[in-house]
């Protein structure tokens, strides 16, 4: 599992950092004005389906019966059953995309409430959401294919397609802007050209892993209809960190120009541990423990369970603790030029802050799901996640005048809390969760590590950081020793305390090595 979590967070890695080089870019050009606005809204809308369909739901049923195909009736019997998959998918996710872009000034109307009244922004969302939407049914089945790689243990392929992702993007950022109306608009094509180029991309790592696939008529077979019955409910489960994404993004519309790309550029940055820890572990975990439960000891899940979540926590907690202390330099290296002004710096920083708050749970909700989707449960996670979505709607709501653009990520932040307190609960109850000694021991021992460095931080910030951040090249240079100086007493720190052993990584990093 650890090896498959180091594969999807290396990967995963390089991609945020290409995406960010993609967010410079976009604030450079766009800073946090109507067209960043209309853009990022665009853009989150087939990505909220993506996550919906192709990374939640169907992911969480399509995994576990492939793994269990494969592993009890062979490798032709799994082929078969992910070319019914692929063919059914397809048939409904066209469709579906069709709607859309018949739709989508309806679509808008809802999801982009707070553009209505401005008839110029408001045909701008429209149009760049009919540019970006084909984005969805594209990685929907990039997602399936990832599926198909992750059942057969294969992990590079599926986490490098974010890569070629992050490259269409600034090609099309860097090149396409004097033939189009707006670097929006290029943006947008980028967006869905990317799609296009991440599907072949596991189309072909699927082939050469050896299970060819075809394209056939879709039929509802009995093995089809067990998957849907069993997608069914994570439909809803998944569709709840999408559904509390969604209700940001209307509350955000709601609010002053420009907070729709302050808590979009804030995100992104969050956005960097939690796909590079989160993602990995719950994508490496859901496998694993699925052939564990299935195996002669199924007991040996709840130690596995515990490690994974020692291994998110080891890394969250000090990027929790760091976006938070240090959040002003970080958005100002990061962002800090061309149309992005210093009071568009200052608003994303607050946000960020906010959002560092919620971070480990936001990790954990990754890896807790994986647990009850591996025992064939996709139902008990709904009825957690419908309430965290209530109570993210009524912080939104109760939020939004005092905090104005915190008020979105404290909203998503309590109600992520409040889930992962749920869902830990009910694994406990069922005996699938128990922390045991050393977990107990390692978890002391990250706070207090975590402790130590906020201090550092909050020096190094006030004294060397504020001398040099007259110049650009002086502010890098300062994050940079900022970077390194928590890296150092985080790890010094938890070493000493027994928060975690780094010789332990030291010889698996040597071992994938050789």
């Amino acid at each position: 599992m650890l090896r498959g979590i180091l594969t999807v967070g290396g990967w995963t890695m390089v991609s945020r950092v290409l995406g960010f080089v993609r967010d410079m870019l976009l604030a450079a050009f766009l800073g946090a004005g109507p067209i960043a606005d209309a853009f990022f809204l665009a853009n989150r809308l087939p990505n909220l389906f993506r996550r919906l369909f192709g990374e939640g739901a169907f992911n969480a049923a399509f995994v576990p019966g492939f793994t269990s195909v494969l592993t009890t009736d062979g490798e032709a019997a799994a082929r078969a059953f992910a070319e019914q998959a692929i063919a059914v998918m397809t048939f409904w996710l066209v469709g579906l995309t069709v709607l859309a872009e018949i739709f989508m000034p309806q679509l808008m109307g809802l999801y982009a409430a707070g553009f209505v009244e401005d008839a110029t922004k408001f045909a701008l969302v429209v149009e760049l959401g009919r540019i970006t939407f084909p984005y969805m049914p594209l990685i929907c089945l990039a997602a399936l294919l990832s599926g198909v790689l992750n059942g057969l243990d294969r992990y590079a392929a599926a986490a490098a397609s974010p890569v070629l992702y992050n490259a269409f993007a600034i090609a099309f950022l860097l090149v396409l802007p004097p033939f189009v109306p707006t670097v929006g608009h290029a943006a947008a094509w980028g967006v869905s050209v990317a799609g296009v180029g991440q599907l072949a991309l596991l189309y072909w790592a699927v082939n050469r892993a050896g299970m060819r696939l075809l394209l056939l008529r879709p039929r509802l077979t009995p093995q089809m209809r067990l998957l849907f019955r069993r997608m069914a409910p994570g439909l809803l489960g998944a569709g709840v960190i999408q559904l509390n994404l969604a209700v940001d993004a209307f509350i955000s519309s709601l609010l002053p120009a420009g907070a729709v790309s302050v808590i979009y550029y804030a995100d992104r940055v969050n956005q960097l541990p939690l796909g590079v820890i989160g993602i990995a572990v719950g994508t490496a975990l859901l496998p694993t423990l699925s052939r564990e439960v299935a195996g002669p000891r199924p007991e040996q899940a709840v130690r596995t369970l515990n490690r994974a979540i020692e291994y998110a926590l080891m890394l969250t907690l000090p990027a929790a603790l760091a976006l938070a202390v240090v959040a002003l330099p970080i958005v100002s290296v990061l962002f800090g030029r061309g149309a992005f002004t210093a009071d568009a710096a200052a608003r994303t920083a607050q946000s960020l802050a906010t959002y560092a708050s919620g971070l480990p749970a936001f990790v954990l909700v990754k890896v807790l799901v994986p647990a009850f989707f591996a025992r064939g449960d996709t139902k008990a996670p709904v009825w957690t996640g419908l309430t965290a979505v209530i109570l993210n709607l009524a912080a939104n709501f109760a939020l939004m005048v005092p905090l104005q653009h915190m008020g979105p990520p404290l909203a998503s932040s309590i109600a992520a809390w409040f889930n992962v307190a749920l869902l830990a609960w009910l694994l406990h109850r069922r005996g699938h969760m128990a922390g045991d000694r050393a977990f107990l021991r390692h978890l002391t021992g990250m706070v207090l590590a975590g402790l130590v460095m906020c201090p550092v931080l909050w020096g190094l910030e006030h004294t060397l950081y504020a001398a040099w951040a007259g110049r650009a090249l002086g502010r890098t240079a300062a994050l940079g020793v900022l970077v390194v100086a928590g890296m150092a007493s985080y790890g010094l720190a938890g070493q000493l305390l027994g928060g975690f052993d780094l010789r332990d990584a030291v010889r698996l990093i040597r071992r994938r090595g050789r």
